[in-house]
């Protein structure tokens, strides 16, 4: 007489414990990549808060003297803490400006944790004028070819006789 063979209670508890391994690796990849997607979004926005700085800087028609200043700024629903360095430059009239950009619920250090740097020139040097004349445009419009003298054409459209 055949008796009926199933699992023993070991195989059972072998078979959930590989499972139970298999599905905490999922998880841990899952937040992984969660994680890396938040971090990278974050880097985006610091870097758009800091090329919005320098432009700000550049569209206020004055330029900035050297030093440094900071400040908040909320910005896709988050605040974000933002550094200007301004340093001369060797050209005369010419400012280099850098931004810093990090959440302003960062507890990083003073020059530590910075999610985002841009860098930009402004200048207040303007190449002089150099007045060139005024192009001699023909006061009267062009409406067709022009005719030709009698005998052979050169050049010209192909086609036309």
């Amino acid at each position: 007489m055949k008796t009926a063979r199933g699992f023993t209670l070991i195989e059972v508890l072998v078979a959930l414990a590989i499972v139970a391994i298999g599905m905490a690796a999922v998880l841990e990849a899952l937040t992984s990549s969660a994680n890396t997607a938040m971090y990278l979004q974050d880097k985006t926005f610091a870097e758009w808060v800091a090329l919005n700085r320098i432009e700000t800087v550049r569209l206020s028609g004055t330029q900035p003297g050297a030093g440094t200043s900071s400040d908040d700024i909320d910005y896709a629903g988050r605040s974000w803490e933002w550094r200007q360095k301004v340093t001369n430059t060797r050209i005369s009239g010419m400012v280099q400006i850098n931004v810093d950009v990090r959440p302003a619920d960062s507890k990083a250090g003073d020059d530590r944790g910075w999610y985002a740097s841009a860098t930009g020139f402004m200048s207040n040097a303007i190449a002089p004028p150099t007045n060139p004349p005024p192009p001699q445009w023909s006061q009267q419009p062009i409406l067709g070819v022009p005719p030709t003298s009698s005998g052979p054409q050169t050049g010209g459209n192909p086609g036309t006789p």
